[in-house]
């Protein structure tokens, strides 16, 4: 009985091991790829060890996808992250309207996001699009809205905004009912405004669900491909094409598959950086949240 007791902590800790095993192993591989020159015109590989990584960060392509990426997340994570809030602030009143609208709001998150591109696609055309059609009665109804590089990003920042402000919305509003009342029983007693109390109680209170919303938002933003893939191809030029899809494009359309996997690393290390400063971050905002409780 009692090695069976002893064994117990190791067996549970199976499924994990196999789980890590199961992800650790794919990305392990791809990372050895990268050491070699592996593509369609190359079957059999040589060993180039950190070429792949010294062409790719010389390479104007790179720096322009990076910027274009940068944009991108911090734009549709900003975006978001202020509509999510306003909308929950919005929501947070127990109205019939607000309960309406509340099913109404998960209704971007039920559509795939290249469908949703797809979607704003037709709504974009120039000549047959509802958009432009809309904007007739002011004179605006021959905008190119992704023909032009400053017009595709912003497109497709637009539908990113479109399909996941209801997500930091709905976690803005779960923290929002989940704050306690006495703080704000006692600013009421005391007199204070409805700014005074949201800049003083309300925000600093839901900065940490702000936050983790924040984190999702950047982190998925910076890894974007099936919107701006669905809506522009990277176009006009190269003015949309992040770092995924230029990973996509060496990998794929160009077949030069280790070069393309070293686009896949440099952009998970990206990624996790990001990832680490921002719950570092968090873990601040929660103990200044806590304070004000």
């Amino acid at each position: 009985m009692g090695w069976r007791l002893a064994l117990r902590p190791y067996v549970l800790i199976v499924p994990a091991l196999l789980l890590t095993c199961g992800i650790l192993y794919p990305f392990g591989l791809g990372l050895y790829y990268t050491l070699f020159d592996f593509s369609a015109s190359k079957p059999q590989p040589d060993m180039v060890r950190f070429e792949n990584y010294e062409t790719v960060f010389t390479q104007e392509a790179f720096w322009n996808s990076a910027w274009v990426t940068v944009l991108y997340a911090v734009g549709a994570a900003a975006v978001e992250t202020v509509l999510g809030v306003a909308v929950a602030l919005l929501l947070h009143r127990s109205t019939i309207v607000g309960r309406v609208l509340e099913k109404i709001l998960i209704l971007p998150l039920m559509i795939a996001p290249v469908i949703a591109a797809i979607i704003w696609k037709l709504m974009l055309q120039p000549s047959v699009g509802v958009i432009n059609y809309l904007l007739k009665p002011f004179g605006l109804g021959g905008v190119q809205w992704t023909d032009t590089p400053t017009g595709a990003l912003l497109s497709s920042i637009a539908v990113d905004v479109w399909v996941y402000t209801p997500f930091v919305a709905i976690l803005a509003l779960a923290g929002l009912r989940s704050l306690p009342t006495s703080p704000f029983e006692a600013a009421a007693v005391d007199g204070a405004g409805w700014w005074y109390t949201f800049r003083r109680l309300t925000l600093p209170m839901l900065w940490p669900y702000v936050l983790v919303a924040v984190i999702f938002r950047f982190m998925d933003s910076l890894k974007v491909f099936d919107i701006i893939y669905a809506l522009t191809e990277g176009g006009p030029g190269d003015s949309t094409v992040v770092l995924q899809i230029r990973a996509y494009l060496e990998a794929i359309r160009f077949q030069r598959y280790s070069f393309g996997i070293s686009y896949t690393i440099v952009l998970w290390a990206v990624v996790y950086l990001a990832a680490m400063v921002l719950v570092k971050h968090l873990g601040k905002i929660q103990r200044k949240a806590a304070e004000v409780k």
